[in-house]
């Protein structure tokens, strides 16, 4: 595994309608790097966003999707997707104020 700074982790968040509404639940939804842990989410998170805390971390891998052009056929690439429930006296993360 590589060393990754909490820094690393968190690549960018997720700005879809699903993740919106899941933000009144305080429910917030980021890219995270492929190789990140769920302990290693919860620390970022709570370093980078000053009065967050993290009761929960769900975790998943996305395969990338098969794309053709022409003859030629690839894939995208995999991400991995980390959804964090904070708790109910946390503060809201800013990133996401004003969408």
């Amino acid at each position: 595994m590589a060393n990754i700074k909490y820094y690393d982790v968190i690549l960018k968040p997720v700005v879809t309608e699903k993740s919106m509404n899941a933000m009144a639940e305080k429910k917030y939804t980021f890219f995270v790097h492929p190789e990140a842990n769920k302990s290693m989410i919860k620390e970022a998170v709570e370093k980078m966003f000053e009065g967050a805390k993290v009761a929960s971390v769900n975790t998943m891998n996305l395969d990338g999707k098969k794309k053709r052009r022409g003859m030629t056929v690839g894939k995208t690439a995999a991400a991995k997707k980390a959804i964090v429930q904070l708790t109910e006296d946390s503060a809201d993360i800013e990133i996401f104020s004003g969408l």
